[in-house]
């Protein structure tokens, strides 16, 4: 990739960019243009939160709602155990998504925004309070930082409406969307921290050079985290339209031989690692094989590793940090852990197997919101790419790695 990237130019990792500095590489902010919704569209751009949604089309349908005046929610809550995409972000270049946060108030007639950050993003917390230090008085005055509580449904758009106005992060399926009322019962347009960093420079550069970023038809770059059987978990800039593999080889390479990559993050879904490879990380390519790059997440399973003991750790997580508002999560999702757990530690009772099988496919569309959904997803893919190690888990007990200690850790 050339040009100004999101982490083009050497800048560090370590320290937040100032404004001078910042101001230096990119120039001042330029004036928002009354068509920048269609640029925003002809651009392609679509949210990094893991969605993956036009936009242009939430901010249209935000600027174009009746009523009181929007508000801009920057989220920043990135609870997603094997994404660190964001908090490198929002460490590194915070007045770039200040910028983004800036544009969008101007674009949908917002007068406040509201930076919603991890709790224990401690880093990226203070960088931001630093950087909007640095921001004019007016910009001060409308904005409002508030640390997240730390659990997975926290950064879910209607759960961080929910904490803000009554101090409670739980999410709801049911309307009234944020975008119909949110914070403060106002239409409020939600957007991830590296989706606003990419509006900053759209801005500047315009629509068309974002499309050049990418790979083939793909438009833009986007950040993804590589973990896994790779020399360290590290945080890399993609072209859209990247191949797993030339991700991976970015990220340093392969330390192992792999069994299976974990696309998208606890929501998303294992792959073969003989089919990973090949495939392209680009929201049009990725949805006709019901697949997501979801919160920027390629985690690559070593050949060592069990997937069935895998698969149950982020089961048993899953259910933990449900929002525990519906029965599909209090009991579907608890009783899907213990029996997947059973599994691994080759201790299943009789038709464990069978019913998570069932489970996993009744679940969906069932819950209070899509938290049941996407673990179920989670599951049925391991139950696919894992297939002959679950069947040897559950009615062999036995595991292909010889290892019942390590399966049962």
């Amino acid at each position: 990739m050339n040009g100004d990237n999101l982490f083009a130019h050497g800048v560090t990792h370590t320290a937040p960019e100032g404004l001078a500095e910042h101001t230096t590489r990119l120039g001042p902010l330029p004036p928002v243009r009354s068509d920048f919704i269609d640029v925003l569209e002809r651009s392609s751009l679509r949210g990094r939160g893991g969605a993956a949604f036009p936009v242009a089309t939430k901010w249209r349908t935000v600027a174009n709602w009746r009523g009181q005046a929007p508000v801009v929610l920057v989220n920043g809550a990135e609870g997603e155990p094997l994404s660190h995409k964001d908090r490198r972000l929002m460490e590194t270049r915070p007045h770039l998504i200040l910028d983004g946060a800036a544009i969008a108030a101007r674009a949908v007639g917002a007068a406040r925004i509201v930076y919603y950050i991890g709790a224990k993003h401690r880093s990226a917390l203070s960088a931001f309070k630093r950087a909007l230090a640095e921001r004019s008085a007016d910009e001060q005055r409308r904005s409002l930082l508030v640390t997240a509580p730390m659990h997975y449904v926290a950064g879910e758009e209607s759960a961080a409406v929910h904490f803000i106005n009554d101090g409670v992060a739980l999410p709801t399926a049911t309307p009234p969307r944020p975008f119909e009322r949110g914070i403060d019962g106002r239409p409020t347009l939600v957007q991830n921290v590296e989706t606003l960093a990419h509006v900053a420079m759209i801005a500047r550069h315009g629509d068309g050079w974002f499309r050049s970023l990418g790979e083939g038809s793909s438009a833009g770059t986007a950040l993804v985290t590589v973990s896994g059987a790779v020399p360290a978990s590290s945080v890399i800039e993609v072209a859209q339209g990247t191949t797993i593999a030339d991700a991976v080889s970015s990220a340093g390479g392969l330390v192992s031989d792999a069994r299976a990559v974990l696309l998208g993050g606890y929501f998303g879904a294992w792959i073969d690692a003989e089919e990973a490879w090949g495939v392209r990380l680009d929201p049009a390519s990725l949805k006709p094989q019901g697949l997501s790059l979801g919160c920027g997440v390629v985690s690559v399973l070593p050949d060592d590793s069990c997937g069935v003991t895998t698969t149950a750790r982020v089961m048993s997580y899953l259910a933990q940090e449900s929002a525990r508002q519906c029965g599909p999560c209090t009991f579907g999702l608890r009783a899907i852990a213990e029996s997947t757990t059973r599994i691994a530690a080759l201790d299943g009772h009789s038709g464990d197997l069978q019913r998570i099988q069932r489970w996993a496919g009744l679940l969906p569309g069932r819950g209070a919101c899509s938290h049941p959904d996407g673990a179920a997803g989670l599951l049925l893919s391991a139950l696919r790419v894992f297939a002959a190690e679950f069947a040897l888990h559950g009615q062999q007990r036995r595991c292909a790695l010889g290892d019942p200690l390590k399966v049962a850790a």
